[in-house]
């Protein structure tokens, strides 16, 4: 036995062979079958992942527990595998110890001290629980089955069980602020202002891009449907967007402006009804419309709603001075940002997260796309605010955003009077690298990488070469400097107010 159980201390060796002794005594039926199959079916981890695969189903943090216990049981079979079985040699049980009719077969080559599966099945289930209590109580059971499993069929001792399961425990542990748990955004919170109710559309000038993403023939008839009374202006490819909306809105009889199109219409459209002084209703349109998630009216029932009632508030605009050409002939253009602006590699990461969301889900498509835009991507040099940085991306929300990592989605106060600054910088060493590793771990808000701040003013000049400047997904090249800054409560617009 002493050969057996190498580099094991006599006591636990001694406990050892009294447990599988005792294993050996119990009487044989079906339990054994059952033992047998959970063991086979925790092979490799199948079990656990396809656990996983199932818990990914559901949205919110089901899916994080699944990942969390997928990432947890990573590390500990790694661990498990690369490290101990390499550093604790020891001889698995033999046929002798246990009845024949209950031993595996075949049994592993690998070192029995410590059990992977034990380990894997520990990690994955405390990994759960740490997300989602209520589920990891529920795989506790099942868990516990896997690891008395191996000393069952006779694959392994139950020391080198026990040792296992801490080793799982250990990984739940160690990777629990891996993906962490997002924190809550804030309550959506409106600062209601007064403006013209719009009955059947009366007095409402409405701007429909056709170059929109989801824009079809039947369009402009649908939304004459809802608003009868309207004005309803086609813009067409050929037609210059900022004068055909500047002409609605500067139309006869026109008390509000409405605009379907995407980020940039609605944008154009924004500039727009401050400089006239019109209210803004934003319907939903267009690719991407941000703007009309955020305002409360990504539905058309809710947008006329909103106008008809007269339910309007005020937000914030962000002003964007762009600085262009050459140091002897400079050209200034003045522009209107309603949403985000970004230099560097967001946009890429932003066209490849939204291709892949709708298969994917938000997370795993935004980790994927992290992936394949920084694998191929090289950093800008930047001064902002007059420090030097190497960034990956910089990027600029007129308004905070949540959540507070690579991905914000969405913007709850649209009137905070702030600029959200986000740089994902490569001044570090391994900045790559060290980059990979926070998206893979859902740590890129806590990275030495990341650096979030607010202001309500911010200068941007280039550094080795000129800017590629993106404002509410308008592309600009050729910019030598841009400053950003905030207009307090600069836009009316319609939205959906609470009862009371």
């Amino acid at each position: 036995m002493r050969s057996v159980l190498r580099k094991v201390p006599g006591r636990l060796e001694e406990l050892d062979r009294k447990l599988v002794h005792s294993v050996a005594q119990l009487p044989g039926g079906s339990h054994d079958d059952f033992f047998r199959r959970l063991s086979s079916a925790a092979n490799q981890g199948k079990l656990w992942i396809c656990i996983a695969a199932v818990m990914a189903l559901f949205p919110g943090d089901t899916r994080r527990a699944a990942l969390h216990g997928v990432l947890a049981q990573g590390a500990a079979s790694a661990v498990t595998n690369l490290v101990f079985k390499s550093l604790l040699p020891r001889a698995r049980p033999l046929p002798e110890h246990l009845p024949v009719f209950r031993f595996v077969n075949p049994q592993p080559a690998s070192s029995s001290m410590p059990s992977g599966h034990s380990a894997s099945a520990a990690a994955f289930a405390l990994g759960v629980g740490l997300v989602r209590p209520a589920l990891g109580t529920a795989l506790a059971p099942l868990a516990a089955g896997v690891a008395y499993s191996r000393v069952h069929t006779g694959a392994h001792w139950p020391s080198d069980v026990f040792f296992g399961s801490a080793i799982g425990a250990g990984a739940a542990l160690v990777t629990r602020k891996w993906w962490p748990v997002r924190p809550p955004a804030p309550a959506v919170r409106r600062t209601p202002v007064e403006a013209a109710a719009l009955p059947a559309g009366e007095g409402l000038g409405i701007a429909v891009n056709t170059l929109g993403g989801s824009y079809s023939a039947e369009t402009a008839d649908a939304l004459q449907g809802v608003f009868p009374k309207a004005y309803i202006k086609e813009v067409g490819p050929d037609d210059d967007v900022a004068s055909e909306i500047e002409a609605v809105a500067i139309r006869p009889g026109i008390v509000a402006l409405g605009v379907w199109g995407g980020d940039g219409t609605v944008g154009t459209a924004a500039a727009a009804a401050v400089e006239h002084s019109v209210p803004l209703l934003v319907l939903p349109g267009g690719t991407l419309n941000h703007f009309a998630r955020d305002a409360g009216t990504a539905t058309l029932q809710a947008a006329v709603d909103a106008a008809t009632h007269g339910e309007a508030a005020c937000a914030d605009i962000g002003c964007v001075l762009v600085e262009r050409g050459l140091p002897d002939s400079p050209e200034q253009l003045e522009l209107t940002m309603l949403n985000t602006a970004s230099i560097g590699l967001y946009p890429n990461l932003v066209r490849r997260r939204e291709h892949l969301q709708p298969a994917l889900g938000k997370p795993l498509a935004g980790v994927i796309a992290m992936f394949r835009t920084f694998a191929a991507g090289t950093p800008s040099t930047l001064v902002v605010d007059g420090v030097r940085h190497k960034l990956w991306i910089l990027y600029l929300g007129r308004g905070r955003y949540y959540p507070r990592d690579h991905a914000p989605l969405v913007r709850p106060v649209l009137d905070d009077g702030v600029l959200d600054l986000r740089m994902i910088t490569a001044d570090e060493s391994f900045a790559r690298l060290r980059l990979l590793w926070a998206v893979l771990t859902g740590t890129v808000a806590t990275s030495r990488i990341t650096h979030l701040s607010e202001a309500s003013r911010i200068r941007v000049e280039q550094g080795d070469s000129s800017m590629v400047l993106a404002v509410d997904g308008e592309v600009m090249p050729g910019v030598r400097a841009v400053e950003f800054s905030v207009r307090p409560a600069g836009l009316v617009y319609y939205t959906p107010l609470p009862m009371g």
